[in-house]
């Protein structure tokens, strides 16, 4: 219950934060969302691209434990997946308060769980990070950067998002490790510790889920007559 309160009041307080005290919209914003969807990406500052960018990984990472994590609970994963899409992390913490802790994976996998379970898409999901880190620290206008998170609430808001996702991934992380019978603490600190780069290391060396399928009691032999 203290999990769910404390979710819930991020949540809300993050919205308020949003409305309420993030700098103004700037006018800017307008010309920048065109650069990013229109792929004029030599327009914008390397650390803005790759933060946009990685709020997007970091929606594949969560997905990678959503969808499974999803199976067993009573409430769908993907409509907040989908919401967060369009919101970030604003779509997706709804589902981390609703859910229940769960550490099993019963059934077989679908095709979806089965392409976020694979190693193929972890190790895409780390090299695109790596890139996307190295581009921004190489080539980044951190004074720029800078002086946008003062004075943009677009860059603001994405900046805090992106740490939130980073704070929030060891809600899933736990349950997720039980459901491949890892049981080690090391692990379970050393990815929560390390935002991020843990978190696509963890995807890349986890083992896969493993499916179960009902097992069909055998029938009773017919008693013959004597």
């Amino acid at each position: 219950m203290t999990r769910k309160i404390a979710l819930w009041l991020i949540w809300i307080g993050f919205i308020a934060y949003i409305l309420f005290l993030a700098p103004p919209p700037q006018p800017s914003t307008i010309k920048l969302l065109k650069n990013l969807f229109t792929g004029n990406w030599l327009e914008i500052n390397p650390i803005i691209l790759s933060l946009f960018s990685l709020i997007g990984i970091w929606i594949q990472i969560y997905s990678c434990l959503i969808f499974a994590d999803g199976r067993m609970q009573k409430i769908p994963a993907w409509p907040f997946v989908l919401a967060s899409s369009a919101t970030g992390v604003i779509g997706l913490i709804p589902y981390l308060a609703l859910r229940e802790s769960n550490q099993e994976f019963s059934g077989e996998k679908d095709g979806l769980i089965k392409l976020l379970d694979s190693r193929l898409t972890s190790v895409g999901l780390a090299l695109s990070t790596v890139v996307l880190l190295g581009y921004a620290l190489l080539f980044g206008d951190w004074g720029e950067f800078i002086y946008q998170f003062q004075t943009s609430r677009f860059i603001n808001g994405m900046s805090l998002a992106f740490c939130l996702f980073c704070l929030l991934f060891p809600t899933l992380l736990g349950d997720d490790m039980a459901r491949r019978s890892i049981k080690n603490d090391f692990v379970f600190w050393g990815v929560s510790l390390l935002p991020l780069i843990g978190s696509v290391a963890y995807l890349c060396l986890r083992p896969p889920l493993q499916e179960t399928s009902a097992e069909v009691a055998p029938k009773p032999l017919a008693s013959t007559s004597r």
